[in-house]
């Protein structure tokens, strides 16, 4: 019959023999480079990794500053603030390193000035947090006792130095409170609230922050010498 002429083709291509130990033995062999190329794709893939690990560790993470200036008046648009200008400009000369910033002005009121820090650091994630103003001894300048509250950490050599640059200028600076503490991740400072005193406490201390920064977690922050000279211990440096 003429139905079945095509059933030999189709037998024959269906029904062929298993490979022999030999064609076994070849093809293993042909499939061994095979394997050696894509070891040595997952090998350079690895590689990859961690070269874009390494980059990442080491480019510039921007610095992210909580600004705060505690004044009565200057909250209540008696007057215009000037503390916040103040910090900027300096930043805008001293940082080579990205920076963005977050601004508060309010009143010396210690509760309010709990919640700003608090908010900046533990919410916005602030890596720095300057206050300017309230550090005198008057019944409404309660920013360090503020600062204190919200603390991990305090320290002491922050204030120190600050009241020992202030003293060159000024004999009245031995009656402020200024504080430096830890809270989390972040450094915050209590800096005067007149913009000459600000540059001028920030040009004797700010040359350890960025060490702090380093300790503490923060981004690595490096700054323009000839406004301010960062100081680290070698082990510590970056290419």
């Amino acid at each position: 019959m003429r139905i079945g002429r095509g059933l030999p083709r189709w037998s024959k291509v269906c029904t062929r023999s298993a490979p022999t130990p030999s064609r076994r033995a070849r093809i293993a062999s042909c499939s061994e480079p095979s394997t050696r190329f894509f070891d040595r794709v997952n090998d350079a893939a690895a590689l990859s990794r961690q070269g874009f690990r390494r980059q990442a560790m080491n480019a510039p993470q921007s610095l992210l500053i909580g600004l705060v200036s505690v004044s009565d008046r200057a909250s209540a648009g008696v007057y215009e603030d000037k503390g916040i200008p103040g910090l900027v400009e300096w930043f805008t000369a001293a940082l080579r390193t990205p920076w963005r910033m977050e601004t508060r002005l309010i009143p010396d009121e210690r509760a309010r000035i709990e919640l700003t820090l608090i908010d900046l650091v533990d919410t916005v994630g602030c890596n720095l947090v300057l206050t300017t103003g309230g550090t005198g001894p008057a019944p409404r300048d309660v920013t360090p006792d503020a600062t204190l509250a919200v603390a991990d950490k305090v320290l002491p050599g922050f204030g120190e130095q600050m009241r020992q640059v202030s003293l060159r200028y000024v004999p009245t600076a031995i009656l402020s409170r200024q504080a430096g503490v830890v809270r989390g991740r972040a450094l915050i400072l209590n800096l005067p609230g007149q913009p000459k005193a600000i540059k001028e406490t920030l040009d004797g201390i700010f040359a350890a922050v960025p060490y702090c920064l380093d300790l503490i977690g923060g981004p690595y922050v490096e700054t323009h010498d000839n406004v301010c000279k960062v100081f680290r211990p070698k082990s510590a440096l970056r290419g």
